[in-house]
């Protein structure tokens, strides 16, 4: 039997909703990045982008366990030197929820033009409304 490769011509990808009210930040992370590589799909092909469109809503209701809340920190650096500026998930969280997700998501995701691709698929949205209507997404339970 020969080993299966995607063609651009085979590649089906669907719209997922998840609703991201009282989800652990982690948990969903490792789901959502998943779907968007392909990986659940029997034609996963690792060169090749399978995966599915994401739309993630209540990303402001996201929460972390412990004390990740205030210690778990994030870091960017302005290229300068000297120039490194650090922010807790608290603060980071109430100015831009969706960060936080995003940021968790790319790290789970392969470095380079195919994983950059695969970010651009998850769609972040605080509230239960979205612009996507039209894709007719299906919605995607997770276990809490």
């Amino acid at each position: 039997m020969k080993t299966y490769s995607a063609k651009p011509a085979d590649i089906k990808q669907d719209w997922l909703l998840v609703d991201g009210t009282d989800q652990v930040l982690g948990r969903l992370a490792s789901q959502v990045a998943l779907r968007l590589r392909g990986k659940h799909k029997p034609t996963f092909t690792p060169h090749m982008d399978t995966g599915d469109f994401v739309i993630v809503t209540n990303v402001d209701k996201l929460r972390v366990t412990g004390d990740k809340a205030a210690q778990k920190t994030y870091f960017r650096h302005s290229g300068f030197p000297g120039g490194i500026y650090e922010t807790t998930f608290d603060k980071m969280h109430a100015k831009y929820p969706d960060r936080v997700l995003k940021h968790a998501v790319k790290g789970m995701l392969p470095k380079g033009p195919l994983g950059y691709a695969m970010l651009k698929k998850l769609k972040c949205y605080t509230g239960d409304a979205h612009p996507h209507a039209a894709q007719q997404p299906k919605t995607l339970v997770l276990t809490k």
